[in-house]
């Protein structure tokens, strides 16, 4: 299975609050978008794979896949398959699409990823987002995904013994990067950039605590949105490919001490695999995508990625090593935290936006010449941790 796979169209939906978009409407954009942008048949489409977590409690919409023959007739017939991996569904989809490609079940496939959130409340949705924990540990014992998070922050602190006051300087930053790529993003949910005193500096209304240390701006956006990317085996004149894509899996739960609890270490093991497998380093790397779901994620992720040691991280924002013309631009769209995280779509958006930055036709925030990508994207607390490594060719 060494086939070489390529991303040869893509398309992102706008992000946010999408009140006159529904489920459907959302998947039909996406879908339709990325063949359009591939330049095929819909015809030429052998399987489509469908990234989306909770259809069924957002929209009451399970068993979403065959939705795409609503969409495209063409494809009556031919196989359709949804994943679900928590925040990391949409990359799952990729991966499993990949697998056709390299397999040879398929030539090109169509994959999508795609959630509608804004159906229910905040409380509705927390408690949606919840049941990607380990429910009977975390879940059900009220713990939040902001709860989870926040133990990280915590780790973090107690294994380096840095105070809450530098941490949240640092959550501030990168925080305020966000905003400030997302308002160069078309497509972004939040589209107001911010200064880093700004928002360390917002009343305690404007800013509440959500789960100590994790304020309101350390938090991602509840969003509506979809993402799709055509993938094909056959070598396009000017594209990019995937060049390698791994999946490092860990304990469901973070409360129980099985996993660190002061960095990503399954993230860590993913990069890694993505790396060799694609023969970089990420000094080759000049763009990446990654899951900020928390501004502490990202934080954790600097070290993950390999731009610092661990325990050092904050030199990455000291450095601007991961702001624009950096070392690494790290979420040039925004990232999580400013365009927004439909959880079914966050990892088919990363590789489609990454797509759109290596062909030169970057929406939003363009890093010039760049030849190489990294998307990481994150499930759960850390417990699915999925990396690709993309190239120009």
């Amino acid at each position: 299975m060494n086939k070489s796979v390529f991303i040869t169209g893509a398309y992102n939906t706008k992000f946010g609050r999408l009140e006159d978009q529904t489920l459907y409407s959302l998947f039909a954009e996406a879908a339709k978008g990325a063949i359009e942008d591939a330049g095929i048949p819909v015809s030429d489409i052998d399987a489509v794979f469908v990234g989306n977590y909770s259809g069924g409690s957002f929209n009451n919409q399970e068993h979403l896949a065959p939705f795409g023959v609503n969409v495209l007739p063409e494809l009556r017939h031919k196989p359709m398959y949804r994943t679900e991996s928590a925040c990391a569904s949409g990359t799952s989809a990729i991966q499993m699409g990949m697998m056709a490609l390299k397999s040879g079940m398929a030539k090109n496939v169509l994959v999508v990823g795609v959630e509608k959130m804004n159906s229910l409340d905040t409380r509705g949705t927390t408690e949606a987002l919840a049941k990607a924990s380990y429910w009977e540990k975390e879940g059900a014992k009220r713990y939040t995904f902001p709860g989870l998070f926040a133990e990280y922050a915590k780790g973090y602190m107690d294994r380096y013994g840095y105070t809450q006051e530098q941490v949240q300087e640092w959550m501030a930053a990168i925080a305020s990067k966000a905003y400030e790529f997302g308002s160069k993003n078309p497509l972004a949910h939040m589209g107001k950039a911010r200064s880093k005193e700004d928002i360390l500096n917002l009343p305690e209304e404007k800013n509440p605590m959500i789960a100590n240390p994790l304020r309101l701006h350390d938090c991602s956006l509840i969003s509506d949105g979809a993402a799709a990317v055509v993938l094909s085996s056959a070598q396009p004149e000017s594209g990019v490919e995937i060049a390698a894509s791994s999946n490092a899996t860990d304990y469901l739960d973070i409360v129980d001490g099985n996993r660190p609890n002061h960095f990503l270490e399954g993230a860590s093991v993913a990069v890694k695999q993505a790396l060799d497998e694609a023969g970089l380093t990420i000094d080759d790397i000049q763009v990446a995508e990654v899951h900020d779901c928390f501004t502490i994620t990202e934080l954790l992720i600097y070290s993950a990625l390999g731009l610092t040691a661990p325990g050092k991280e904050y030199e990455a924002l000291e450095n601007r090593d991961v702001y624009e013309g950096g070392r690494c631009v790290v979420n040039p769209s925004g990232g999580l935290k400013s365009k927004g995280h439909p959880v079914g779509a966050t990892g088919v958006s990363m590789h489609a936006l990454l797509y759109k930055q290596l062909m030169g036709e970057a929406i939003g925030v363009a890093v010039p010449g760049a030849k190489a990508a990294i998307a990481l994207n994150i499930g759960g607390s850390g417990a699915t941790n999925m990396a690709s490594v993309l190239k120009k060719v």
